[in-house]
């Protein structure tokens, strides 16, 4: 699959937000969103997914426009997963995840053993099948991002979108979404777009990045090359150095701030 997204454009009023964003993502690819807070990045993937209308510019799966393509062929074919900020319902967690089987599932039809087996194993990959009988409403913000994670999975998607996946999580919970992540794009041929405040997370799990400024103004390509210290001081106005280690013959990078610039 191709996603992508041609001279993107989006504002409230006079006011605009995103200018002339352009963009794709390939089968197996992963796309890191950055830029300070209040930027648009939120905006960009609602625009992205048709659950916001672009001012100007337009968004396609395959060559055809998502506002063309029918609702539950979208939603089998992207996952969305949005910021965790609490549920109201009283679900436990595998049937808050079994909810996203409902583009596979007819809409009075039940549950089948299939669709369980698919959000148990999606539990499983997420490091949350601790969680399956827990409330939702008894959840921490953490344990319900992951939890929102596992149901994005069971609809066996061809992308995913998820907006700061790794937000109100541990280093270990951290650690785990994103190696879910990259196991996904590179093990299942899923492609993703993540929106995160992290650039390390970017430079370990993305193949491409966008930054997005405040003027308006983005950098998009190969997620080394986006990511440098040019780039971030003029985007969060904070100087960083940028650094390399070898660990396990794996080369990482590691993004340090140093001071405003």
């Amino acid at each position: 699959m191709i996603f992508e997204v041609k001279n993107g454009s989006f504002g409230y009023g006079n006011q605009e937000i995103l200018n002339n964003i352009s963009l794709s993502v390939e089968s197996g690819e992963v796309l890191a969103v950055l830029g300070p807070n209040g930027v648009g990045k939120t905006t960009l993937l609602k625009c992205m997914m048709g659950l916001l209308k672009w001012k100007n510019g337009v968004s396609r799966i395959d060559g055809k426009e998502v506002t063309k393509i029918g609702y539950k062929e979208l939603w089998q074919r992207i996952a969305y997963v949005p910021q965790a900020k609490g549920s109201p319902f009283s679900y436990s967690a595998l049937d808050m995840v079994l909810l996203g089987r409902s583009s596979h599932i007819g809409a009075l039809s039940q549950p089948k053993r299939k669709d369980i087996e698919i959000a148990l194993a999606a539990m499983e990959d997420v490091g949350i099948t601790y969680l399956k009988d827990k409330l939702c409403t008894q959840m921490s913000g953490g344990e319900l991002q992951m939890v929102l994670i596992a149901r994005a999975l069971t609809a066996l998607p061809q992308m995913l979108v998820l907006d700061e996946p790794e937000s109100n999580l541990d280093f270990k919970n951290q650690l785990i979404i994103l190696e879910t992540i990259k196991k996904c794009s590179k093990e299942k041929n899923i492609s993703a777009i993540i929106n995160t405040h992290y650039p390390n997370h970017a430079l370990q799990i993305s193949d491409k990045a966008l930054l997005l400024n405040k003027n308006g103004t983005s950098s998009y390509g190969r997620t080394e090359e986006v990511i440098s210290e040019q780039n971030m001081k003029k985007s969060f106005g904070v100087r960083v150095h940028i650094n390399e280690f070898i660990y396990n013959d794996r080369c990482y990078k590691n993004v340090i701030p140093l001071h405003l610039a």
